[in-house]
């Protein structure tokens, strides 16, 4: 990270990838495209000076920051400003987010890299190069998206080194202005200075900079950062404190009209028939819309001069659905399909060394343990309901939408306005949650479709909170079976886990990019495949199961439920073994140092229990993150309380302590919420659950006590916005076994 660094781009990859010798050579025939200059210039304003692609300086010296990634409540445009000021010294108070147009240049590569089913103890050449090339299909790629807890990971180096460039060319202009040596000079908040005393601010030096040669570029050491893992208070707070914030959802283009729609109840269903004139002569209705497409939900939408007034006409159109071929779906048939491939098929193995069937069978296993465990379909259920607001005219189409994936909403808006991406105006704005159900875009292609039929008027499309809940891509459900063997020590030798769920890959290709995917996909098995217990026989292994219901990106993916299948299972092998449950972990972690430092700093945090209380513990990696969480549980009339729950993390350089801290307790709220209540039923190919009455999420007042451990750590920051999640499940239940003798195998957690 120290290394001087040439525009080139080579240094900077290079030095990340820690790549061989060999591949030093491919490089140089196939050089990546850089990442510091965008194709198009950026958007300056009155007198401000663009000096790359990711910074331009204002004529009062503040500093403009390319905010590629979409602020959803999780603080990723405090730290990517962090990153810019870090470099560029200048003070984050005038560091300002500024939106800008979708380029290669702002593409997520480590979000698409994480992808790759490698185990992360794998250091073979195998899993580099496939990672070097992986990051050079990206870059090609380019698709602008915020997901996979990847935004500080992916911009750690493109945007450090856009800050530090931006600075030496500054340097260079001053050092040609006063006829001294670069060397000669320094900056600080925002001015370049000179041992003479001269000095003169970035506002001053940003027209001559722009060409200037910065000659070598030197990211700073993290032992030189000022700014860098110090807790700053986000920069996003004052305007959502006051309403000034604009999120999708605020969007009032002049003449703006409203539509409200209803979806086929039944998954897959069509439209057969409606009656509009019914409704027509209903105050304020201007419009009824049938916006089925293919390969997308099948629905009707009223628009009208109000949201009331569309809400309470599409509650009047008596609209005839045909069912289709899932009118028999049902939550019990596809556990029993789930179960029914797990008994046929050996699936992918993700992960295996020794041999866990040889040693399950062997003389060494004095006793075997065996479990099943399940997990249901899962809403994300974001405050902000799903909205776009669309306008369509002869030549051009603008979208106002809260959306993780700007670029695929803006392809899928010109696909169903039949026009090309380049006259798709695209407006971002904050989003109200995403927790990954806005890296789907059919909200957009639905108004789009709509606003097609209102003349050029604007069309603000809103889903009522009933369709969000029965209409959502849910978190897959999932069904897992384990078989392990303990030696007469208690040592685990063998350890077997198949699990059983749909591909979220297959589906989402589907939806973003109109081809179906293949193979295996990594979100099914992460959480299971690559965990860092030293086992010497194990084989993970997954089905995929196709899935009729719509699934998509839930809050830390597969992580989510494997999590709690794999540290519920080591925690019954630790009382099998009539062990400690930590003891039990740490005979398992002798070559994993970092896991076991957060490990110990949870349990030591932790304390004593207090009486009538009990600890559970879960230990689990995902996005990079380690976290270690202790759940301190009660059981009150047969109804599980958490009262305190401490979590320990190691997620690299921690850019900003303080968000870090906010992004654990948000993920251990959200986490129990799906732990303690969250649960999708599917009955007659329908959707049961309609609202936060039958979908409930956690109340403030059952709201435990989160007290966050950082780990001091010189790696590179990895992921912060969903490790949080996973561990807090399985936390809980092993606190429930010790408390009541009874082992929750299934979610939500239920004692009766």
């Amino acid at each position: 990270m120290s290394q001087p660094k040439k525009k080139s781009r080579r240094r900077f990859i290079l030095g990340g990838l820690g790549l061989t010798g060999a591949l030093l050579v491919g490089w140089g025939f196939l050089p990546p495209r850089q990442r510091l200059n965008a194709a198009h210039d950026l958007p300056v304003h009155d007198g401000e000076v663009a000096l790359n692609g990711w910074i331009s300086i204002a004529a009062d010296g503040s500093v403009n920051v390319a905010m590629h990634r979409s602020e959803m409540g999780q603080g990723i445009h405090t730290a990517l400003q962090m990153l810019v000021a870090e470099e560029l010294d200048v003070p984050l108070s005038r560091v300002k987010p500024m939106y800008v147009p979708a380029d290669k240049i702002y593409g997520n590569l480590a979000a698409i890299a994480d992808g790759l089913p490698f185990h992360p103890d794998d250091q073979g050449s195998l899993k580099r190069v496939a990672h070097w090339i992986t990051l050079k299909f990206a870059r090609e790629l380019g698709v602008q998206m915020t997901g996979g807890s990847s935004s500080v990971k992916d911009a750690w180096l493109p945007m450090r080194e856009a800050g530090a460039t931006a600075r030496a060319m500054l340097i260079a202009a001053a050092a040609k202005k006063w006829q001294v040596a670069v060397a000669e000079c320094s900056t600080l908040d925002g001015a370049v200075l000179h041992a003479s005393g001269k000095r003169a601010t970035y506002a001053d030096l940003a027209a001559d900079a722009v060409h200037s040669q910065p000659g070598e570029v030197q990211l700073k050491h993290p032992r030189d950062f000022k700014l860098i893992g110090t807790s700053q208070p986000r920069t996003d707070a004052l305007a959502k404190a006051d309403g000034s914030a604009h999120f999708g959802i605020d969007a009032r283009p002049e003449g703006m009209l409203y539509a409200a729609l209803r979806q086929s109840p039944v998954i897959g269903g069509k439209v057969k028939n409606f009656d509009a004139a019914s409704v027509m002569k209903m105050p304020g209705v201007m419009h009824v819309v049938d916006f089925s497409m293919p390969d997308m939900v099948a629905g009707v939408a009223v628009v009208a001069k109000s949201y009331w007034q569309a809400k309470q006409a599409m509650a009047a159109l008596a609209i005839v659905w045909e069912p289709g071929d899932n009118a028999r779906l049902s939550t019990e048939g596809i556990f029993k399909e789930f179960a029914t491939q797990l008994d046929k098929e050996s699936g992918h193995a993700y992960y295996q060394t020794g041999d866990a069937a040889e040693a399950l069978a062997g003389k060494n296993v004095v006793q075997t343990v065996e479990a099943e465990y399940r997990a249901p379909f899962l809403a994300h259920a974001a405050m902000e309901p799903i909205n776009c607001t669309a306008q369509v005219s002869d030549s051009k189409v603008d979208i106002w939408v809260s959306t993780q994936v700007p670029g695929i909403s803006v392809d899928l808006a010109a696909k169903v306005a039949n026009i090309k991406s380049d006259y798709i105006n695209l407006h971002m704005a904050y989003l109200g949650g995403g927790f990954g159900r806005r890296l789907e875009a059919d909200m957009v292609a639905q108004a789009v479709r709509i606003a097609m039929e209102t003349r050029g008027l604007p069309v603000q499309l809103i889903w009522s909170r009933e369709e969000d809940i029965s209409h959502d891509m849910y978190r897959p459900a999932a069904l897992a079976r384990f078989r392990a063997g303990l030696d007469s020590a208690g040592k685990l030798i063998a350890y077997d886990n198949k699990s059983a769920s749909g591909a979220i890959a297959h589906q989402f290709l589907k939806r973003a990019f109109g081809f179906a995917g293949a193979g295996p996909d990594k979100t099914t098995a992460e959480g299971e495949f690559d965990m860092p217990y030293e086992i010497p026989n194990q084989r993970i292994a997954h089905v995929i199961v196709p899935s009729a219901v719509p699934i998509g990106f839930w809050r830390s993916v597969g992580h989510s439920h494997n999590a709690f299948f794999k540290e519920s299972f080591i925690d019954e092998l630790a009382h099998a073994a009539k062990q400690d449950s930590a003891a039990f972990r740490r005979a398992l972690l002798v070559r994993h140092p970092r896991h076991l430092a957060v490990l110990d700093a949870a349990v030591s945090k932790a304390g004593q229990v207090p009486a009538g209380r009990a600890h559970g513990l879960a230990l689990h990696e995902s996005f990079g993150t380690i976290v270690a969480q202790v759940a301190e549980v009660s059981v009150q009339d047969g109804q599980i309380r958490v009262h305190r729950v401490v979590c320990a993390l190691d997620c690299g350089i921690a850019v900003n302590p303080n968000i870090i801290a906010q992004q654990m307790e948000s993920a251990v709220v959200f986490g129990l919420s799906a732990a303690l209540y969250g649960e999708i039923v599917i009955r007659d190919g329908q959707v049961v659950q309609t609202n936060f009455g039958d979908y409930p999420v956690l109340r403030i007042n059952e709201a435990p006590e989160v007290e966050t451990v950082i780990i001091k750590s010189a790696e590179p920051p990895q992921g912060i916005g969903e490790p949080g999640v996973p561990p807090i499940a399985p936390a809980v239940a092993n606190a429930v076994f010790k408390l009541t003798g009874k082992r929750l195998r299934s979610l939500p957690l239920k004692l009766s």
